[in-house]
């Protein structure tokens, strides 16, 4: 879709994508999401992004076998929130009651809780808005960690939006409430 602004004597050219366009976006191996039909790439991470999402995904299916709670799912994998608002969280967790909205291609709704691994190129979305329209579509738990600081900050939904509860860094328990029994330092996220 192209909308047209006049300003005075100029025309101004708005491209707004859906994601019908996103899905005929070529593979060039990166990722990209869609905010408010805007068409955002996003760059392959950092050593440390992909240290730490291999470690938390190890820990949360480790979790998730055990209690039989649901699926993770890690990223690139679309989670749609309407036609112009599609995002790849680095990890994503959906409990077995709400197994429906796992599709073949993509995540249709809030996932119960969703993982964000601060990148330099990312920081501003993670906090501004993605953090607003996970809260809005009702993500019930959103974490951030961030790399540069080795914490991580969870994030609880209430009628006010998130809600933070916790920041923990090097000996502190990770604990969910989303995953009863999940249990493990924050330290282990960051081993090779």
């Amino acid at each position: 879709m192209v909308l047209k602004k006049y300003k005075g004597d100029s025309v101004q050219v708005h491209v707004k994508y859906t994601y019908s366009d996103l899905l005929t976006v070529p593979d060039d191996g990166n990722r990209y999401e869609l905010f408010e039909g805007e068409l955002i790439m996003t760059p392959s991470p950092m050593l440390l992004h992909q240290i730490a999402s291999t470690n938390l995904i190890y820990k949360l299916k480790e979790h998730i076998i055990v209690h039989k709670s649901g699926v993770v799912i890690a990223a690139p994998f679309d989670v749609y929130f309407d036609d112009e608002n599609v995002f790849q969280p680095d990890i994503i967790f959906i409990s077995h009651q709400r197994r429906s909205i796992v599709e073949e291609k993509r995540i249709k709704g809030a996932p119960d809780l969703v993982v964000e691994i601060l990148s330099p190129n990312t920081k501003d979305r993670d906090y501004g808005f993605k953090f607003k329209k996970y809260a809005e579509i009702g993500v019930k738990e959103y974490w951030i960690v961030d790399t540069d600081e080795k914490i991580i900050k969870l994030y609880q939904l209430s009628e006010r939006g998130f809600v933070h509860y916790k920041e923990l860094s090097g000996h502190d328990m990770v604990e969910s409430n989303m995953l009863p029994g999940l249990s493990f330092p924050v330290d282990d996220i960051w081993e090779m």
